[in-house]
């Protein structure tokens, strides 16, 4: 899906569709993880992921990526049309908005700065698409560290929203936010 890229002095970062088969087992690892919880798959079984990820790839509103950091996985990004799945009913989409989910793997040993060189990598991978003009994220109230990363890259809290699984912030980036948020490092810098 797009050629590597240097993800702020973190290394190599590249992302490409996800196989819902071949790298369940994968994410199986990741989002029962005791760090994944806000990803609420704490209890998931291997068929779990299986048919959530192939339900995924099946549907025309909905795609998941596996991101790789110098050429091994190390993230989960999903791309959705708000319009269609997620925040149907919840606010009033406008032309251009995309939302995100991502999930960086858990690892015991973490790199500095990596987490936030990923939340980049896709805000560059949705923004590559010029028919974006919004990315739309929302995550639950509780999950503090998110909403302090999220602000980094330019998102910008609208409101608290009931969803189905839980009570979730609302908020907005923009292509100008993100640009005018980006480390000068990273600029020019294209996944």
């Amino acid at each position: 899906m797009s050629a590597p890229g240097t993800g702020d002095g973190v290394g190599t970062l590249a992302i490409r569709p996800l196989d819902p088969l071949k790298d369940a087992e994968l994410l199986h690892s990741w989002v029962t993880d005791p760090k994944a919880a806000f990803w609420m798959m704490q209890d998931a079984k291997l068929q779990d992921v299986e048919r959530e990820y192939m339900a995924i790839a099946a549907n025309e509103h909905h795609h998941a990526y596996l991101g790789l950091h110098d050429g091994r996985p190390a993230f989960l990004m999903e791309k959705y049309d708000p319009r269609y799945i997620e925040l149907v009913g919840l606010y009033e989409p406008e032309p251009g908005d995309v939302g995100m989910h991502f999930l960086v793997a858990p690892t015991d040993r973490p790199v500095h700065g990596f987490t936030r060189a990923v939340i980049t990598a896709v805000m560059d991978e949705l923004f590559a698409d010029p028919r974006t003009r919004r990315v739309v994220v929302e995550p639950d109230v509780t999950n503090k560290a998110v909403h302090a990363l999220n602000e980094t890259v330019g998102f910008v809290p609208e409101r608290e929203i009931e969803k189905p699984e839980k009570r979730a912030l609302l908020s907005f980036c923009t292509r100008e936010q993100f640009l005018n948020r980006r480390s000068p490092a990273s600029r020019g810098v294209s996944l």
